[in-house]
């Protein structure tokens, strides 16, 4: 995942979707609040390039969590889609001691990032008795890691075998790669099992939906971040839905960042999007499948562009797709949204939903 700086500016995800504009005192902060994302992203992107230079410009992702520290000279990287972990030093003195310690850290990371700064290079990563990769990934003895014993006796082990160096422009990247258990996806998803059940009976959502989201948006990373400022399992944007989510809660303002990055929080309040979704904006879809289609659509892109798709009075639209068989008004969703990232949502989510149908 090598993102560079034109990258930065991508559209938002959990558009506000009540098709009303808030007072203006709301978008003015909504619109500070995201150039100076927009600016500390930038910081930190031309940060990367400086060090690493402009094809080696790594920023953590939904699914990626990219932590730098030693000045930017080490990073450390966790693909939650394809299941790996690299850890890169461009270090000039003792580059093994910098990927060492990288390493046992990584392994260890606990499962709350509130505490963590991932558009820094600070040494903020505080080791967890119980590590978010925990199960995920075995050591050389086909042994779990928990302790940070055996997380040094791994690295030592990796340092020794798995060494790799490569040149890229003037400087040379030293890494080491490992492969989390096949069914890492399983497991992480097992973890948040009940928090979902909750969440689930709470709104009204079904388990599985809940549960298809999260692995749509984040592959159950709680450290999930998004270059529009979507945070944790379910990419919850603080501006948009969680405003929705604290109004319908009788809460003032907007959740923090500390709260959305709490795993339990996130939950509940992506899941309470959706019942929002589900029984306001779009409860005048009178078929329950053909409304979930719509409710998964619209989780990306808000439920304005998906009635729109219909026609652009909602009436009209509502009336159109209660006139439609639900097979008609998923085909439609799927080749005829505006956003080719809403149609290829609804298709990834569905797909995901039937497994987890399957599955409980």
């Amino acid at each position: 995942m090598k993102k560079i700086l034109a990258l930065l500016l991508v559209a938002p995800l959990l558009v506000s979707c009540s098709g009303k504009k808030n007072s203006n005192e709301f978008n003015e902060a909504f619109v500070k609040d995201t150039n100076g994302f927009d600016i500390l992203m930038g910081q930190f992107a031309n940060n990367i390039e400086n060090i690493w230079g402009m094809n080696e410009v790594l920023i953590a992702g939904p699914k990626d969590y990219v932590k730098y520290s030693d000045q930017y000279q080490t990073r450390s990287h966790i693909n939650f889609d394809s299941g790996t972990i690299t850890i890169e030093t461009i270090a000039g003195t003792d580059p093994a001691a910098h990927l060492r310690q990288a390493i046992i850290t990584t392994l260890l990371i606990g499962e709350d990032p509130g505490g963590v700064d991932l558009y820094s290079d600070a040494n903020d990563i505080q080791i967890s008795k119980e590590p978010l990769l925990y199960g995920q990934v075995l050591d050389n003895t086909g042994e779990p890691i928990r302790w940070e014993w055996r997380a040094a006796r791994f690295a030592d082990y990796l340092l020794q075998s798995r060494l790799q160096k490569r040149e890229s422009g003037l400087r040379v990247i030293y890494s080491v790669t490992i492969q989390l258990v096949p069914n890492h996806l399983d497991k992480r998803a097992h973890k948040y099992l009940p928090m979902v059940r909750q969440a689930a009976a709470k709104y009204g959502v079904e388990s599985s939906l809940i549960l298809a989201i999260m692995q749509t948006e984040s592959s159950f990373n709680p450290y999930a971040v998004s270059h529009s400022d979507a945070l944790g399992l379910m990419q919850v944007v603080q501006h948009s839905a969680g405003v929705d989510v604290f109004k319908m809660q009788g809460k003032w303002g907007k959740p923090s960042r500390s709260y959305l990055f709490d795993p339990a929080n996130n939950i509940d309040t992506g899941t309470a999007y959706l019942a929002i979704l589900q029984n306001n904006y779009l409860g005048g879809i009178s078929n329950p499948t053909s409304r979930r289609y719509a409710v998964i659509t619209a989780y990306n892109g808000g439920a304005g562009s998906v009635l729109r798709v219909f026609s652009s009075d909602k009436e009209r639209a509502l009336n159109i797709i209660n006139s439609m068989a639900p097979g008609d008004v998923y085909t439609t969703l799927t080749t005829k949204h505006p956003s080719g990232e809403s149609r290829r949502y609804l298709y990834k989510v569905n797909t995901a939903q039937k497994s987890y149908r399957r599955g409980g």
